[in-house]
């Protein structure tokens, strides 16, 4: 009877876990429309920690979530979001982005793309894995990964999202795609803050 309590104990432990780092892309939980941003901390470049909500609850806010700025398919979507981002601004929100990268690789993607918005670093995966978005690399992804993050990741990759968050935290859109090569549009995007 001991046994059966101590598992019964657990088992919510042992489920959130498993929540949190799928084994693949296709299989990940994400969180749901109308479900409140993890307030998790994650660092800007110069390596402070931030809160999420410190930066989330003072705008509606586009939260990209990207690879990290070695995958091609990232960059350019940074890129296309780049090219809509003045008309994301007249609309009232705010971009972030947010990868498992290290501060000092934000740095070298905001060089490599002149972007304008803000990059942010989860290396840990403090927020990435409570949006229920991440899942185990694959092998040929860890060294990568490992050296990106400054040796603080080895075992995730986020799944490329996109949320649309209010000014009270909760998520009003989203886009997940598993397979990393299909992003959302800028001008679906646009579309979709327009009628938000």
């Amino acid at each position: 009877m001991k046994n059966v309590f101590f598992y019964l104990l657990l088992f919510p432990l042992f489920t959130l876990a498993q929540k949190q780092i799928a084994t693949k892309a296709e299989n990940i939980s994400p969180l749901l429309i109308g479900a409140e941003i993890p307030n998790a901390k994650i660092q800007k470049t110069d390596s402070t920690f931030v809160n999420v909500h410190d930066l989330t609850s003072k705008k509606k806010t586009v939260l990209v979530v990207y690879r990290g700025g070695w995958c091609p398919y990232c960059n350019q979507h940074l890129r296309n979001v780049a090219t809509v981002e003045d008309e994301i601004l007249k609309l009232g929100y705010q971009i972030l982005a947010v990868s498992p990268d290290a501060p000092k690789k934000l740095t070298h993607t905001l060089d490599k793309i002149e972007l304008k918005y803000t990059l942010l670093s989860d290396s840990e995966g403090n927020l990435l894995k409570n949006l229920g978005i991440t899942f185990e690399a694959p092998l040929v992804y860890k060294p990568l990964i490992s050296s990106s993050s400054n040796k603080k990741n080895k075992e995730f990759l986020p799944v490329a999202s996109l949320f649309v968050i209010d000014e009270a935290n909760k998520i009003v859109f989203e886009y997940i795609a598993p397979d990393y090569k299909h992003r959302i549009s800028e001008k679906l995007l646009l579309a979709v803050l327009k009628n938000l």
